[in-house]
């Protein structure tokens, strides 16, 4: 072996030893035990299940608040001290008229299905759609899904299915306050695309009070945001009761998921201004299904400014995988779940794609809103729901809980977000899913 050869080598040798001698990259500083307060008191009895519309998910919203103005958050858009107020409104039918071809209806033979409180329309003002005798009833319920206003004139060959049509468009509506919504109209009457109409009615409105929970840490880049979110709410009392315990305290489902929120808000607010603006959400009404508080925050947002959205869900119990691994949900659906892989190689924890795809989870969470509108929206979850026999039970209680997990979780998160929050990373953006602008054709 040559001298030059030898010396190489030997420099190899060192520069591999100090490699190998270097400590590993310092985890992202959570605190177990506060992790562990956190969930403890959302998932106390005393917060009675944190039912969306209740006291209890009130109190709950007070206290996520608490724990954001202790990290020190800003206010962001229209919340008030964190409190990002608005309501749930549901519209059901009242007083109305209908004239269709210069007959007046009885009320048996057109229903109404609000999307604002009141409407008055006279020929020309809206959309008309046939369902003719030859045509699938069906097609009526199809016409209205697309959202737009629009008059449905049915067949009167199908007066049988219409009376089902009817208890369909009878049931009451519920939006979220702000939303621009279209009313449909469905008539039992032999017209056609140029019949005439004139047709008024006002419907019964009832407003119910939602808050989320909302907080930022202002970036250099004051127009990109990286969104932290998760729901707080539960299920209430409304389950079945195991050894007298009546209360689903919702330790995982979501608590787990706050936790992990306010203890990233935390995180990066001790790292400094960071580039991207910061935005931690706690989202009510969830569990309703009709995900309101999601979508309120997120039709308040410019699409196009949201970097990435990270929704964190029941993260409490380790995933089909192993311990120290989470699944994104629509993996394939933007880069994001690579830009997290790639931050976590070696260490101890892992990232994948969604184990259950047969679900459809992408649009199951609270990132559904920004993810239909392009936005690289994603749910991380771990916990193996095929066979959790806690979820929505009684039984999901701080308990249940790996709190070593939880806790290595959010260190996960923290540093698979890193690149993004830094600005030196950007996710790819999915493919939007746009509402047709007019409802599908009739025969």
């Amino acid at each position: 072996m040559s001298r030059l050869i030898a010396t190489s080598a030997a420099v190899l040798v060192v520069a591999c030893a100090q490699a190998a001698a270097s400590p590993p990259q310092q985890a992202p500083d959570i605190d177990r035990a506060d992790v562990e307060r956190i969930v403890g008191t959302l998932a106390s009895d005393e917060m009675m299940g944190r039912e969306a519309f209740s006291e209890h998910a009130l109190e709950a919203a007070d206290f996520i608040a608490s724990e954001f103005r202790a990290a020190g958050l800003e206010d962001f858009a229209d919340s008030e001290g964190y409190l990002q107020r608005f309501a749930a409104v549901a519209y059901s039918m009242g007083p109305a008229r209908a004239v269709i071809d210069g007959r007046p209806l009885t009320p048996d033979r057109f229903q109404i299905r609000y999307g604002v409180p009141s409407i008055r329309w006279r020929t020309g003002d809206v959309p008309v759609y046939v369902v003719g005798p030859e045509v699938d009833a069906g097609l009526a319920v199809d016409i209205a899904s697309s959202g737009a206003d629009a008059l449905i004139l049915v067949d009167e060959a199908h007066a049988e299915p219409f009376r089902t049509l009817s208890q369909l468009f009878r049931r009451p509506t519920q939006y979220v306050s702000g939303t621009d919504m279209g009313t449909q109209v469905i008539a039992l009457v032999n017209g056609t695309e140029e019949s005439t109409y004139d047709i008024s009615g006002t419907s019964d409105v009832l407003e119910r009070p939602l808050v989320n929970v909302v907080g930022q840490i202002p970036g250099r880049r004051s127009d990109e945001y990286v969104i932290f979110s998760a729901h707080y709410d539960h299920i209430g009392t409304n389950v079945r009761i195991i050894n007298g315990d009546s209360i689903a305290n919702g330790a995982n489902d979501d608590a787990s998921g706050v936790a992990a929120v306010i203890e990233l808000a935390k995180y990066f607010q001790s790292k400094g201004t960071p580039e991207r603006t910061l935005v931690f959400a706690a989202f009510t009404a969830e569990e309703t299904g009709g995900f309101y508080g999601s979508t309120y925050f997120s039709n308040r947002l410019d699409p196009e400014q949201v970097v990435a959205m990270v929704n964190i869900e029941m993260i409490g119990k380790p995933a089909v995988e192993g311990p120290n691994t989470a699944w994104i949900t629509g993996f394939d659906r933007s880069s994001l779940g690579e830009i997290f892989q790639q931050a976590v190689e070696g260490t101890q924890y892992e990232f994948y794609p969604d184990p259950y795809p047969q679900l459809g989870l992408f649009y199951q969470s609270d990132n559904r809103t920004l993810a239909a509108l392009g936005v690289p929206a994603h749910s991380i979850s771990t916990t193996p729901i095929d066979v959790d026999r806690d979820y929505h039970q009684v039984t999901d209680e701080v308990r249940t809980l790996d709190f070593d997990h939880l806790t290595n979780t959010i260190q996960a998160i923290a540093r698979g977000a890193a690149t993004i929050v830094s600005g030196q990373a950007t996710p790819t953006r999915p493919e939007p899913v746009r509402r047709a602008s007019a409802p599908p054709g009739s025969g």
